[in-house]
């Protein structure tokens, strides 16, 4: 399921499509995704202009000219394309192909400059949901969320206040999306790594020191992989069809067996890269340098 950076990623491509458009027509090629869509779902989109395009966690939200908000999830395999009026992607002095199947075009919004936005999802397990955007923060999407990662209200004084008291491993208390918002499989892994702490260890265990490389190591992860264009792993794709690349700086995530980086860095013998699986997600670590 894409992530954090691969969300953030799709909203930036959108963003300059989007933001500022009137949104003249919607298709809506079948009534459901994952969910049902929103009662009266074309005819609340229609003829509203996006005033901005935003990502919370890992949902994207439109903010609408209407006093309403269009919040989109991708799911597993849900992506969106922006086609011109040729039917092809195009992006300053090139063009990609979608390499999706036309076929799982579900959702399409047709804009002024008569671009089209292409919702794809073959296994639709994305969804769409349409809420007042003055409840955005109450609604059930986000009510029980916690700050972003890369935003001010994330700290390390409030993630010690999270993992306080806490006997759950450290990797399921970064996971829960009521602790920190929008952190996914790969990066807690690749987090953890850098902070050198091991998956297994209880979260009220961490002690304030190894908080603040965490906090840390969160943040840069989470930043270089939005630079990279977020990880390529299976269908994630950007809106012009390119693939994200921090798939290819992956410290453990993936590499059960192989050598540790960091010991190889440092000329020393560690044991391999394991993977266990902790609440039926892998996680990978090097048990010599995360403790």
């Amino acid at each position: 399921m894409p992530e954090l950076p691969e969300v953030e990623t799709v909203r930036r491509g959108l963003e300059p499509t989007l933001k500022g458009a009137t949104l003249v027509k919607v298709e809506a090629r079948r009534p459901d995704l994952r969910f049902a869509l929103p009662d009266n779902f074309v005819g609340r989109l229609e003829g509203a202009v996006v005033e901005s395009l935003e990502r919370r966690a890992k949902y994207l939200v439109a903010h609408l000219s209407t006093g309403e908000a269009l919040i989109m999830h991708l799911g597993m395999s849900g992506r969106f394309s922006i086609v011109d009026e040729r039917g092809v992607l195009a992006f300053d002095d090139y063009a990609y192909d979608t390499g999706a199947d036309p076929k799982h075009d579900h959702i399409v919004l047709h804009v002024g400059s008569g671009a089209r936005v292409i919702y794809n999802d073959p296994r639709r397990f994305g969804f769409m949901d349409i809420v007042a955007s003055d409840g955005l923060d109450g609604c059930k999407h986000f009510k029980a969320m916690g700050p972003e990662p890369l935003s001010n209200q994330f700290s390390a004084a409030h993630l010690a206040s999270r993992l306080a008291n806490r006997r759950t491993p450290i990797k399921a208390a970064l996971l829960d999306q009521t602790n920190v918002a929008g952190l996914g499989n790969i990066y807690v892994c690749e987090a953890l790594f850098r902070a050198g702490i091991s998956p297994l260890r209880a979260a009220a265990d961490i002690q304030e020191a190894e908080i603040t490389l965490l906090t840390e190591a969160i943040r840069a992860v989470l930043a270089e992989a939005i630079e990279a264009g977020g990880s390529t792993l299976r269908d994630f794709a950007a809106t012009d069809g390119s693939l994200g690349g921090f798939q290819e700086r992956f410290d453990v995530y993936g590499r059960e067996g192989l050598a540790c980086p960091r010991g190889e860095t440092a000329g020393q013998s560690h044991a391999p890269i394991q993977r266990i699986v902790q609440s039926g997600r892998s996680s990978f670590f090097c048990p010599t340098c995360q403790h």
